[in-house]
């Protein structure tokens, strides 16, 4: 499967804000964005004009690349939320949020949505009782995430869920630390989603 494996951080000086793709080195002075305000590139601190159309595609680029998600995938989402009650821009998000990586992410069993892809690809999860190893797998209210009970023993995980231990959790979501258990309660809403993109523009671009 193609995925993106250049230096993540020129992502972000590309989109001018933290998509938090690389955990805790984003909260550090280390984080790219931190260190160069600026987009990559030899051109990246001249002036830009942008057109309506350039403000669209970054928008739509912004979004994909804090969920890590390719094009075709994306497509495929926004068809998805086309078809569902309430706005387009607003369910486009919500999909994308419930992706079982993204849960992983939000309950705080990962750094990053990256590595939260490669523990569920690793089979370290359960849901309902049942493995599963899907990053893309949309989860519903009222199932239960899990971290198989052989996975709990692994050392990098247990750093791992030390280490962000203190991270809150999303509304939409219930964790218990001592079981390690996580449950949707509810589908997250626009509200609920922290991402600085007018999701609006992505609508019009795949509109026209």
């Amino acid at each position: 499967m193609a995925r993106y494996t250049d230096a993540v951080c020129k992502l972000c000086r590309r989109e001018g804000q933290k998509l938090f793709l690389k955990g805790t080195r984003c909260y550090t002075d280390k984080c790219g964005v931190t260190r160069r305000s600026y987009a990559p590139g030899q051109h990246g601190q001249g002036r830009k004009k942008t057109s309506e159309y350039g403000l669209q595609l970054r928008a739509k680029q912004m979004t994909k690349r804090y969920y890590g998600v390719l094009e075709s995938q994306f497509r495929s989402y926004y068809d998805l939320a086309t078809h569902r009650e309430g706005k387009t821009g607003d369910e486009l998000l919500s999909i994308l949020e419930s992706r079982l990586d993204n849960v992983v992410y939000r309950l705080g069993w990962a750094s990053s949505r990256a590595e939260a892809r490669q523990l569920v690809v690793h089979g370290h999860f359960n849901v309902n009782g049942k493995r599963v190893d899907i990053p893309s797998y949309l989860t519903k209210p009222g199932e239960v995430i899990s971290i198989r009970d052989k996975s709990r023993q692994s050392e990098k995980i247990k750093a791992v869920i030390e280490e962000n231990a203190s991270r809150p959790v999303v509304k939409w979501l219930d964790v218990n630390r001592d079981t390690l258990e996580g449950k949707i309660i509810a589908s997250p809403t626009r509200e609920d989603i922290d991402l600085a993109v007018d999701e609006t523009l992505i609508v019009e671009l795949y509109s026209k």
